[in-house]
């Protein structure tokens, strides 16, 4: 059976059968009507069967999952079950089951003294995590692996209890190294359950997955198109003759504040990441990174604070896509646990930000390394443009890639003649001015600065650690000592490439650029900046038209519409 369409009137929340005080949380939430996913799930998982649903990311497909859960454990508890582990959500990685357990935490609000969450996707041991698991809360999330890991020692059980489970990011499962991991774990589960699988593409493992786990499932494809149209999100290309013309140009968008708002940095590797905020640092603009060293408290902390509007830009990695390029051999999966090529034996084998991860009210996505396959493209677009606000995705292409460019396109064109990635018109002799300064600031970045960068950023953030919770709860001032963009500063930093003298501003961009010229400070807590309603953040050379001079030493330029 499958479906794709909604009934021809929008449903309610309130038209769905819900619990009042799940009905409650939602409109706390500020959730208005159900997205396709959750109007279409919603009504055939309260009736009890099995769901494997494709959806676009952003969709929302957390809360369709989530509320038929929380509802069927409500009426449980109602009709007097004692106090069990019933249900149980399965996650990629651990800043997956973060979120997965805050949005439960959420949707829970009015009713949390009769549903009890516990994540055991986080750093703790197994040791740590017993006491929790002992109060028997009513639904436990985290990776196939930690969750094994408690099964097999007892700790917790769901033989005579399960009755729901839950597969998010299905897609992820397998190519994160948990096939053998959830082949064991569902061993030890009852042969009664009912399943959701929700996933954002439909490749050779999910359908494994569906015969793993699924009985006769409603299967919803949704939204036929991986990424939102055009009018909501803007995809740009923009050729990169040279490596130094990748850091020029990066340097002129942000210097010169032609991106507006939240910007997410894509590149390819850890040593990538640093070099990357090194050479953003010559210019004194703060960025933090996210990567696989980093503990997962602090991963975690970086997304929560880039989501409050704290910082404007984050340098993220994607390795679980980059560590094998080609992906693993047919009939084999990636092995758990592995030390991987040398300088990356720390790497945390559940780690993942490009996929999934809600983050917040984000402007523009920049994949300054070209990503590796069409599903890392969608997935890295895919954090922004989210819900109904706009985006705007940039990718850097050097000569060599235009191959995988065009791979990317046709999958996302089909049989349509359009282009999806629009080339982005900018004219590299109006910036050479910025040239020797990017020279300047590359040369500064050495191997020797990046690997003490990397040392520094990890004795840091182990530093801020969970002992210091309690100082900042008394010492909420202090908080800003956790920020996670302060500069590194193993490289020698010129001061003459902070500001941005005029001279070098091109005429025609002299109405539109705001070159960023104050100096790092302490900034205090802001609301976070909502880019709905505004207009692509990205402003292109030939979008502004040039006056005739005035006079010999003086001209203006005023911006036009495209």
């Amino acid at each position: 059976m499958q479906k794709g369409s909604m009934a021809d009137e929008e449903p309610k929340f309130e038209h769905l059968g819900l619990d009042p005080r799940l009905l409650q949380a939602v409109a706390a939430l500020g959730w208005r009507r159900p997205t396709l996913v959750q109007a279409e799930a919603i009504p055939l998982a309260l009736e009890g069967k099995d769901l494997l649903a494709r959806a676009r990311t952003g969709s929302g497909k957390t809360g369709a999952y989530a509320l038929p859960l929380l509802h069927r454990l409500l009426l449980l508890r109602r009709g007097g079950k004692e106090a069990a582990v019933r249900g149980l959500v399965l996650v990629p990685s651990k800043e997956l089951g973060r979120q997965a357990r805050d949005m439960l935490r959420h949707l829970t609000a009015f009713c949390a003294r009769d549903i009890r969450l516990a994540d055991l996707s986080g750093a703790e041991d197994a040791a740590a995590q017993r006491p929790v698991l002992m109060e028997k809360p009513d639904v436990v999330i985290g990776t196939p692996s930690r969750v094994l890991a408690h099964l097999q020692a007892r700790s917790l059980s769901l033989q005579e209890s399960l009755e729901v489970l839950v597969i998010d990011e299905a897609d992820l499962l397998f190519s994160f190294g948990f096939e053998e991991d959830l082949k064991s774990l569902l061993c030890y589960l009852p042969k009664i359950y009912q399943t959701f699988v929700m996933s954002a593409t439909f490749n050779e493992d999910v359908q494994t997955l569906k015969e793993l786990v699924l009985h006769n499932p409603v299967t919803l494809k949704l939204q036929e198109s991986q990424l939102p149209g055009p009018s909501q999100l803007s995809q740009f290309h923009i050729q990169c003759e040279t490596e130094e013309n990748k850091f020029l140009l990066l340097c002129v968008l942000l210097k010169l504040s032609l991106v507006r708002g939240k910007v997410i940095l894509f590149v390819g590797s850890i040593e990538r990441c640093y070099r990357l905020k090194l050479f953003l640092e010559q210019f004194s603009i703060p960025a933090c990174v996210l990567n696989s060293e980093l503990p997962v408290k602090s991963r975690c902390h970086i997304i929560s604070q880039f989501n409050k509007g704290f910082y404007d830009y984050i340098i993220a990695t994607d390795e679980q896509d980059l560590a094998d390029p080609e992906g693993p051999p047919e009939g084999k999966r990636r092995k758990r646990g592995g030390k991987g090529s040398k300088g990356e034996k720390t790497r945390d084998q559940e780690y993942g930000v490009s996929r999934g991860i809600d983050f917040q009210n984000v402007s523009a996505v920049f994949n300054f390394d070209f990503p590796p396959s069409v599903e890392s493209y969608i997935h890295r677009a895919g954090r922004t443009a989210r819900v109904d606000n706009p985006g705007t995705v940039l990718t850097f292409v050097s000569p060599a890639e235009y191959p995988l460019l065009a791979n990317i396109e046709s999958a996302l064109t089909g049989d349509s003649s359009e282009t999806p990635l629009r080339p982005y018109q900018f004219r590299m002799e109006e910036v050479e001015g910025f040239r020797y300064r990017c020279q300047d600031a590359m040369r500064s970045v050495t191997k020797q600065a990046i690997k003490e960068a990397r040392l520094r950023e990890i004795k840091e953030e182990l530093l801020n650690s969970e002992k210091l919770k309690t100082y900042f709860e008394d010492n909420p001032r202090d908080w800003d000592l956790l920020r996670h963009d302060k500069p590194l500063h193993p490289a020698v930093v010129k001061p003459h490439l902070r500001n941005v003298p005029e001279y070098l501003v091109p005429p025609t961009l002299r109405s539109i650029a705001r070159p960023f010229l104050r100096k790092h400070q302490r900034q205090k807590r802001i609301p976070p900046r909502s880019n709905k309603g505004q207009k692509n953040p990205l402003r292109s050379f030939s979008s502004v038209k040039r006056r005739p001079r005035k006079s010999a030493t003086k001209s203006k330029a005023t911006p036009s519409g495209p």
